[in-house]
């Protein structure tokens, strides 16, 4: 993996931002019509008192999309995640992913994209997808 140089990690920092990845998802969200906030909210969960704060929300009149942004998808992060889908069954919560083909650990045969699909949660690799942006936005997509 690539160090990111100390003047270039100031400046995502200086921006409000805990990394790279998530200024890019910034700026594609910044460059469509979409309201959208960065870590705004924080969504209760248990067993333990703890709560999540959601990356970004995006925000329109068909809907409230919850998505994290994730590098690494590790095992607390997980179990939170499940915590937080039955604890909150109403949220829409998605993830786009770095790589959504990067196994969950060292020797696993799932990926995260995969768990994903076994858990009921969007993902996406990457960016944002433009169908996300139009479901928010309440479009209808019109096809070619």
């Amino acid at each position: 993996m690539k160090k990111i140089s100390s003047s270039i990690a100031r400046r995502y920092h200086l921006q409000g931002y805990r990394s790279r990845f998530e200024m890019d998802i910034a700026v594609q969200l910044n460059s469509s019509k979409v309201r959208w906030e960065y870590e705004s909210e924080r969504i209760p969960y248990q067993p333990k008192k703890a709560a999540y704060l959601v990356d970004f929300i995006l925000k329109g009149q068909a809907c409230r999309i919850y998505i994290e942004s994730k590098g690494r998808f590790l095992a607390k992060d997980r179990t939170k995640h499940l915590l937080l889908q039955s604890q909150h069954p109403e949220m829409d919560l998605r993830f786009v992913f770095m790589n959504a083909n990067q196994k969950l650990y060292k020797g696993s045969k799932t990926t995260y994209g995969q768990w994903c699909n076994k858990h009921g949660f969007k993902f996406s690799q990457g960016s944002i997808p433009e169908s996300w942006i139009t479901e928010c936005l309440g479009k209808k997509r019109t096809l070619p």
